[in-house]
């Protein structure tokens, strides 16, 4: 049995004390003296692998949290861990250690999206924490693996109470209480922790008002109460905002003492640069350094890169093969949300002419994208989608309509120049299928995206002006219209007369296929919103206020704002369900198909808090034939004298 500790402890005594130093960057050069390769700690891999080329591209996080399988997204983690450690291999045989092309991934984002305007929200599994848990444990369990090695590291991000907004990250103070901070923010860090999750990275902004890179409480309790034994990593360049501006420190020298010393193992940014300065000054200590330097090479050593090991012979063929990219199309399938329906889908080809495939997500990579995405070697729109299902019977009509946000597509052209060409298209069409929404340039991480409201978050949930005319303009031709939007948070859509309404989130590059699969009824929708789309924020707490109170739909008030609820999603089909038995945290349930469709479907279970509305604790994805009963065991988060619902979607006020 590998001594992975002993043995890293052993490499670090060989060490100079200026080699040591080295090693906490996140760029860690090579010591070429004691055999060690240089090796970058930063790499991403949120929805595959990202940043380095080409790779099996996924959904975006919030697409997969909305197929509420947790099974699927270990597959996905697994299949991400394996071509990571293919062009890790590749990259390393011919001496590229760039950034990137590590083994340790900083993901999976667990943060709660508990404010619908936060721009990197689609980067979470969405605003429950027991869903956040069970589907952040299994991208853990995939990446990982089970091995002797791990085939690629897992971090949890961002530790802790960090979900907005972008602008003020930096230099905001986060206020929580102890109830919140441990039934919401901290819930699916434990569980990760738990699960063995190899790294954790900390927040930029402050909690209770110390630094979440350099937080007392925080450590105490990720290392001695949860006993965590893995790596800790800074936020890019977090430790800088120390002294430039959460002001707890007066120059690098001093941030990067406090880090260290508070349990910052390496830095993403510079300040770790000043760490020799700092122990030449008295400000940490030999053991200081020593304890992170062993924790990094403890990790580089459960990865298996100082052995020979299995994992070294995984080819290059596996990056984007056919069958990686079937599990993508398959979550594309399962995280697509039937909002609204009457009746008219799914669309029978025999009875249509023409469709119109009409707006700016229609033809766009970017609807399909989200961020922190590699390179796809090849990406179906829904435009082209549409076109391929249709084939040559049915004639297709295309039109942009209207760009994502400005209000003309030719600089020359007068304001709103698409629109009439968009409403033309409908007018020649038996349906229109409406594809609207954002992406990254909308909204995202503040830094990544040049979006029009600068720090990446939205300031409403309304879709940019250019688009609202451009539904308006469709929806008043009276064409039976399907509206799909691209997006990765709650979206309202004003012009409520669409026929039928669906979320495609970031599908990924096999989008246009999933779409088209359940437009025309090859399968039914089966995803579940895995966050509250409101109608507006007016009604919603101020963006800075991390109570929890009022927020999400554990603890909401005015249902009233609410346009679409937490759990919710249509299928073709129509499902019964009822609770059999329950035995310790096992519970039993039947459910029957009782409509005409064959479809799959999720079993949501959720207990009475005592506090607040009803909360999931256990969920199960089925697929039944038409007219088919089964009884199903789930696996929930139980105490004895819970009072259980089960259903799926939310109960009502009623407890139905």
């Amino acid at each position: 049995m590998n001594d992975f500790k002993a043995r890293a402890k052993k490499m670090v005594s060989e060490m100079t004390i200026e080699e040591k130093c080295s090693q906490l960057r996140f760029d860690s050069p090579a010591i070429e003296r004691l055999g060690i390769p240089a090796y970058n700690w930063w790499n991403e891999g949120l929805h595959g692998l990202a940043r380095a080329g080409t790779a099996t591209m996924f959904p975006q996080a919030i697409g997969l949290a909305a197929t509420f399988d947790s099974e699927l997204t270990e597959r996905i983690a697994e299949i991400i861990a394996i071509e990571a450690r293919a062009k890790y291999n590749a990259y390393s045989a011919h001496g590229d250690r760039d950034i990137y092309k590590g083994l340790t991934i900083w993901s999976p984002n667990i943060n709660i999206f508990r404010d619908p305007r936060w721009g990197r929200g689609h980067e979470t599994f969405g605003e429950d924490p027991y869903l956040t848990a069970l589907m952040g444990v299994a991208y853990v369990k995939g990446l990982q693996g089970d091995g002797e090695y791990m085939t690629a590291a897992a971090c949890a991000k961002h530790f802790a109470v960090h979900s907005g907004p972008e602008e003020l990250r930096h230099e905001f103070d986060a206020e929580v209480s102890d109830e919140d901070l441990y039934e919401t923010y901290l819930y699916a860090f434990e569980k990760l922790v738990k699960a063995g999750v190899q790294g954790v990275m900390g927040a930029y902004n402050r909690v209770n008002g110390e630094p979440a890179c350099a937080n007392t409480e925080l450590m105490r309790v990720l290392r001695e109460k949860w006993g965590f034994d893995g790596y800790f990593v800074s936020d890019c360049w977090a430790i800088q905002d120390f002294h430039m501006h959460h002001k707890v420190t007066s120059d690098f020298i001093e941030s990067a003492a406090l880090a260290l010393t508070k349990g910052c193992d390496v830095n993403c940014g510079c300040s770790y640069a000043y760490i020799l300065q700092a122990y030449n000054e008295g400000k940490v200590t030999e053991a200081e350094i020593d304890r992170s330097v062993e924790k990094l090479f403890e990790t580089r050593l459960k990865l298996g890169l100082f052995d020979d090991t299995y994992l070294d012979n995984i080819p290059y063929d596996v990056v984007d093969c056919a069958e990686h990219n079937a599990v993508s199309l398959e979550a594309a399938e399962k995280s697509m949300v039937l909002l609204k329906n009457d009746g008219i889908l799914p669309l029978d080809k025999s009875s249509i002419g023409s469709v119109a495939v009409i707006g700016c997500s229609a033809d766009s990579r970017e609807a399909l994208k989200g961020n922190y995405y590699g390179t796809a070697s090849g990406y179906t729109t829904f435009l082209q989608g549409i076109k391929e299902a249709c084939g040559d019977e049915i004639r297709v009509h295309y039109s942009e309509g209207c760009d994502f946000i400005k209000d003309r597509s030719e600089c020359l052209a007068q304001a709103y120049d698409r629109i009439s060409e968009a409403v033309i298209c409908a007018e020649q069409s038996d349906v229109v299928i409406l594809c609207v929404g954002l992406n990254e340039h909308i909204e995202g991480e503040e830094g990544d995206t040049g979006n029009e409201y600068a720090s990446g978050d939205k300031e409403s949930l309304m879709l940019p002006e250019s688009q609202r005319r451009l539904i308006k303009a469709v929806l008043d031709t009276g064409k039976p219209t399907v509206i799909v939007v691209a997006a990765g948070s709650s979206v309202t859509i004003e012009d409520d007369r669409e026929n039928a309404l669906i979320c495609a989130w970031y599908a990924g590059p096999h989008g246009g296929t999933a779409l088209a699969e359940i437009i025309f009824g090859e399968i039914s929708p089966s995803g579940k919103l895995p966050v509250t789309f409101y109608k507006d924020t007016d009604k919603l707490p101020v963006f800075t206020d991390y109570s929890m109170k009022n927020r999400t739909y554990r603890y909401i008030e005015n249902n009233d704002n609410v346009l679409y609820p937490f759990g919710y999603g249509l299928t073709y089909s129509e499902f019964e369900s009822r609770i059999v038995s329950v035995s310790g945290n096992t519970v039993t349930v039947e459910a029957e198909n009782i409509g005409s469709y064959d479809s799959g479907e999720v079993i949501q279970l959720y207990k009475e808090s005592g506090k607040g509305n009803p909360s999931l604790c256990g969920i199960r994805r089925i697929y039944l034939l038409r007219g088919e009963k089964a009884q199903f065991e789930i696996t929930a988060d139980i105490t004895e004298n819970d009072k259980l619902y089960c259903g799926f979607g939310q109960p009502q006020k009623d407890g139905k």
